[in-house]
């Protein structure tokens, strides 16, 4: 379908890509890897027809579409969500008005029997076989799907964009994306503004997409779900196989150790060749075998094996020793935060201890961002946030790699905060976070956005603090990058505080996840894979902790003066069987919605197979029967323990 002939790209005597090639074919899943600064992006773009390449061929078929996402882009703000959505069905819109008009001429046509009249009939039947192939009048309902399942309200449907954070402009243009249905996607990095819901849901829709996908992602998680193919670019070459990113990586592992066995082996026959040349060159008895020597030379230099370096210090980076703090480093009290009329967090209550390591998951929108920088003191608030003592924050936003002095080079970005013993291990820093040698020296203006970031993070590992809090940290590292960044957090003696969606990145860092929800926070003790399994049993655990913890307030309010009788501890026990009961009646009931709501779930992935306005009204039904469902079991669960403690009296 899209094939790349021996591409290459120069700039200035650099060679990003060196006569690459390879082929997509339709329905493929292709996963694009490598290191920030490899060409990936520059790749998708090329693919895509926006960038030039130095010499080579790409062949795309002439009727091929190609839906382009890239990491950034410019958003017009004059439309609704649901307006700027409909520009994906411009073509449709337009045979759809074009209809209406031939429908008007044709019942007010006052010759049945002429040619123009002939001709319009025949425009209108083409016209409608077009509309249906197109989707016909099912796009509102395709576009709504799409549109809930990145996110969205309802109620947002009819808000303008510019009320919208840049994130949810960027789920927009996934949403017209998508609803192009192009032959091929290009995306680069689409999960960066997703939320964890959102990427699940793309991921079962990428899953059923009939067309090809190419795809530049650092979540591992979503690569190894969608991608059946791995390509590689290292050195300007690149490494393509039919495995998906894990077995890939093994994979090339193994390849890789045989590699340098080769490598070694070809550079010892260099240097004895050398050798042998040097020695014997000016010996006229040996004049044939140097020249024979000569042209084995010549032959290894034009084969010569290529290595991509690896500072495998990097694998040793850990943050500055942590100063000692109190035991409790954040408590937070009945916060809550208004933007106008409008409610962000509703009286939340939280407390975080040294040495945990806390992440904030849940829809974009929820607040997480808001809380972290609450915890910051950035922003006003109701409530109390009590900082523990001698508590030192170190803060990542999601904005900091844009907040560098883009004039400064990256040896002076680092230099400039540096302070005592560690000015003179700059370089050795930098080259542990993948800077090597001259790349010190480069202006933080030609950067990737990976690489911006790095620096960024390495700017705040030389602060000695206790409490981190990172607000997506990930977005735009690399796959190593990001694992040098999870091991320093994992053997971090401080606390930390991080808001991510990539799951790989969690598994085994956080050990205690705060789901946001509904202007509300519940905590679920456990990994990121425990909370996304088990969601629901999760929140039933963290009601009955909350339960738990209220104990002593239940015991005031209930206890009397007087202990109970054998008889009323007799009648309590049957309240309290009844009570099991009626526990265990709701939680099948809520098992059986949750269910109902995961086969819609997978259905909103594939819009093919919804064809009426009815599925809408009872995934609203099923989502409110849920709610309600749960705020019973809290309040038997309430009744439930109340009753076990007045037993013990």
């Amino acid at each position: 379908m899209v094939s790349l002939e021996k591409v290459s790209l120069n700039f200035g005597g650099f060679d990003l890509l060196k006569e690459v090639s390879l082929l997509i074919n339709h329905k493929d899943r292709i996963g694009l890897i490598g290191k920030n600064g490899a060409g990936k992006t520059t790749m998708l773009k090329m693919i895509a027809g926006l960038s030039q390449y130095s010499s080579g061929i790409i062949s795309l078929p002439k009727d091929i579409t190609i839906g382009y996402l890239p990491q950034q882009m410019f958003h017009f703000d004059s439309r609704s969500v649901k307006e700027e959505t409909s520009l994906a069905f411009g073509e449709l819109l337009k045979i759809k008005e074009l209809i209406s008009q031939l429908n008007h001429d044709v019942v007010f046509s006052k010759c049945y029997e002429s040619a123009e009249y002939l001709n319009k009939l025949d425009k209108l039947s083409e016209l409608n076989e077009r509309y249906s192939i197109l989707g016909g009048d099912n796009y509102e309902a395709e576009l709504e799907q799409t549109l809930i399942g990145l996110g969205f309200e309802r109620s947002d449907f009819h808000r303008s964009t510019a009320e919208f954070s840049g994130g949810w402009r960027m789920r927009i243009e996934l949403a017209k994306l998508l609803l192009k249905k192009p032959d091929i996607f290009l995306l680069d990095e689409p999960t960066n503004h997703l939320d964890i819901e959102s990427i699940q849901w793309l991921e079962d829709f990428l899953r059923n997409y009939k067309g090809a996908i190419l795809l530049v992602s650092h979540d591992k998680a979503f690569l190894d779900a969608i991608c059946e193919r791995t390509i590689e670019i290292s050195l300007g070459k690149i490494t393509d196989q039919k495995m998906n990113y894990s077995n890939f990586i093994k994979w090339r592992k193994e390849q890789k150790d045989i590699q340098i066995s080769a490598y070694r082996n070809q550079q010892k026959l260099i240097d004895n060749t050398e050798k042998f040349i040097e020695r014997f060159r000016y010996k006229a008895t040996k004049a044939v075998q140097v020249q024979s020597r000569i042209k084995q030379l010549e032959r290894l230099d034009r084969n010569r094996i290529e290595i991509e370096e690896e500072d495998n210090s990097s694998l040793k980076i850990n943050f500055p020793p942590a100063p000692r703090s109190g035991r409790e480093v954040v408590k937070c009290v009945g916060v809550t935060k208004k933007y106008d009329s409008h409610t962000v967090l509703e009286n939340i209550n939280l407390t975080i201890e040294n040495g945990d390591k806390v992440a904030f998951v849940g829809r974009n929108g929820e607040g997480k961002t808001t809380l972290a920088r609450i915890i910051m003191q950035e922003l006003e608030h109701e409530g109390i946030v009590q900082l523990g003592h001698n508590v030192k924050i170190g803060y990542f936003a999601q904005n900091q790699a844009q907040l560098l002095n883009e004039e400064l080079t990256v040896f002076e970005t680092v230099d400039e905060i540096a302070v005592g013993e560690v000015r003179t291990k700059i370089r050795d820093i930098l080259g542990a976070f993948l800077f090597p040698g001259e790349d010190v020296d480069k202006k933080v203006k030609v950067l990737s956005g990976g690489e911006k970031s790095r620096l960024a993070m390495i700017r705040l590992m030389l602060e000695p603090v206790n409490f981190l809090i990172l607000d997506e940290p990930t977005n735009h590292l690399d796959m190593r990058s990001k694992d040098i960044l999870k091991n320093a957090l994992i053997n971090f003696a401080g606390t930390v505080l991080v808001v991510s969606h990539d799951r790989d990145f969690l598994d085994g860092m956080a050990t205690c996840i705060y789901e946001f929800r509904n202007k509300k926070t519940k905590q679920h003790l456990g990994g990121i894979y425990d909370f996304l399994q088990k969601n629901k049993i999760e929140s039933l655990k963290e009601l009955n902790v909350k339960s738990i913890s209220q104990g002593s307030n239940i015991r005031q309010q209930c206890i009397p003066e007087n202990r109970i009788s054998f008889e009323e501890k007799k009648k309590i026990s049957r309240n309290i069987a009844n009570m099991e009961k009626q526990v265990e009646n709701t939680e099948l009931e809520i098992a059986k919605l949750e269910e109902e709501i995961t086969v819609l779930n997978k259905l909103l992935s594939a819009p093919e197979n919804i064809d009426n306005h009815n599925f809408f009204n009872k995934y609203e039904k099923l989502k409110i029967e849920m709610e309600n469902a749960m705020e019973t079991w809290e309040k038997e669960h309430n009744d439930l323990e109340e009753l076990k403690l007045k037993k013990t009296w």
